[in-house]
């Protein structure tokens, strides 16, 4: 099997369903990402998530992707469900191509996230891969749990509420 071709790695049922999600205050800023792990047949799940105190959405989606197929113990069939456009276009069309130029974009020079995408790259070696794409925020029980999950996670990293500083605006001056 050509591991490059994403559209190849459906040729068979998939054992198991990851929900993925990747969250940020502000872009860049505190962030989070989560996942939901479920095995199709036995429908045993597990959740994780975590944070970081300086990065951006993007980022947190992919590392939601990465954690949760690090999580499998063995080569596994995995149906990936997101909500990010990035992620989903970025595994099934722009990988192939930036493997192909040595990692390179056409003229806007080096991959953002490349050790993520090099990362998620090693872990495709090793499972076979379908993505779903599907809208956020749009009452998927399991997209909304990834989201609270990583919003959780990420408010570590914010001060307090009665700590907050907000911009004020200036009064109004006629």
């Amino acid at each position: 099997m050509d591991r490059d071709c994403l559209s190849c790695f459906s040729d068979g049922p998939t054992e198991v369903v990851l929900f993925t999600d990747g969250a940020c205050h502000g872009n860049p800023g505190p962030g989070g990402w989560a996942f939901i792990l479920r095995h199709r047949r036995t429908g045993r799940q597990i959740e994780q998530s975590g944070a970081e105190p300086q990065t951006t959405n993007n980022r947190m989606e992919l590392l939601a992707v990465i954690r949760g197929l690090e999580a499998l113990k063995r080569p596994t069939s995995v149906e990936l469900v997101t909500d990010s456009q990035y992620v989903a276009r970025g595994l099934a069309e722009w990988l192939p191509r930036w493997k192909a130029r040595g990692w390179r974009r056409t003229s806007s020079g080096q991959v953002k996230n490349l050790d993520l995408w090099q990362r998620l790259d090693e872990l495709l070696g090793r499972h076979r891969l379908q993505v779903r794409h599907i809208p956020s925020h749009t009452g998927h029980p399991e997209n909304e749990r990834c989201d609270q999950l990583a919003v959780a996670a990420y408010k570590q990293f914010l001060p307090p509420p009665e700590k907050r500083t907000f911009q004020k605006e200036p009064p109004f001056s006629s």
